[in-house]
């Protein structure tokens, strides 16, 4: 990893380790100079103060996710990147890569629970719901990209903030641009907000034209259709018109 990259990760938290294991002489060097510096203090009765990490801003992050120039490179900036919500979670939960993409990428919300736990995008009952949605259109993860608006669950599960979902934004944003998709589905309320910027419940299935020349569209999440099994329907028809959309050539 380049010069630019380590100091940009280091500007969002990651402490790296620069060197090998210190020799005896760097050891011994080490701790004389402790032993002088603790000396010091106790003379002078001043306290050690420590300086506070840099925060994390929007504009770090926008400055870091410039520099991959493949996915391979930005899924690894990721796995480092200190996020506020990382300390909490038990996995980084990263996107699904189609490994034989076909245009369409999803955008889901958050890590769920099972999602934490495995470090898989949308698992447990969700991930089958999802797999049986795609499998219906003749799809599936091999050929269709899933990718969270964040890398990491929430406390408790709860409504992430706007800061937490702004600091994660630029990469999901890259991600989509290395991708370039035909199509994106979102999946619930949250994706629909944030990436179509329209309410779910008015816009469902409809397509929606994006400024970076993709179109959008919104449909339910797979736990609403395990909650509410009526919707379904409205589900079924929004993926057929999906498959429709994708069959057409591009112009």
């Amino acid at each position: 990893m380049g010069h630019y990259a380590l100091q940009d990760l280091n500007m969002a938290g990651v402490q790296w380790e620069l060197s090998e294991a210190p020799s005896l002489c760097d050891a011994k060097k080490s701790q004389n100079q402790q032993i002088s510096t603790n000396t010091t203090n106790r003379t002078n009765n001043k306290p050690v103060i420590i300086p506070a990490a840099a925060p994390i801003t929007l504009e770090t992050v926008k400055s870091m996710v410039v520099r991959p120039n493949d996915i391979d490179s930005l899924i690894r900036m990721i796995m480092e990147f200190n996020h506020p919500l990382r300390m909490g979670a038990t996995n980084v939960v990263m996107p699904n890569i189609a490994k034989h993409p076909n245009g369409l990428v999803i955008i889901t919300d958050m890590p769920s629970t099972d999602d934490d736990l495995s470090g898989t995008i949308l698992s447990g009952m969700a991930g089958e719901m999802i797999d049986k949605m795609l499998s219906a259109i003749d799809m599936s993860r091999d050929n269709v990209s899933i990718i969270p608006l964040l890398f990491w669950r929430t406390p408790g599960g709860r409504t992430p903030n706007r800061e937490e979902l702004d600091l994660n934004r630029p990469f999901v944003d890259k991600m989509i641009e290395m991708l370039k998709p035909r199509l994106v589905v979102t999946l619930g309320t949250l994706a629909a907000n944030e990436i179509a910027k329209t309410n779910l419940t008015s816009t469902h299935g409809n397509e929606i034209q994006s400024d970076m020349g993709y179109k959008i569209v919104p449909i339910y999440h797979p736990n609403y259709l395990i909650l509410k099994p009526s919707a379904k329907r409205d589900v079924w028809d929004a993926l057929q018109n999906v498959q429709k959309m994708l069959k057409k050539p591009e112009k």
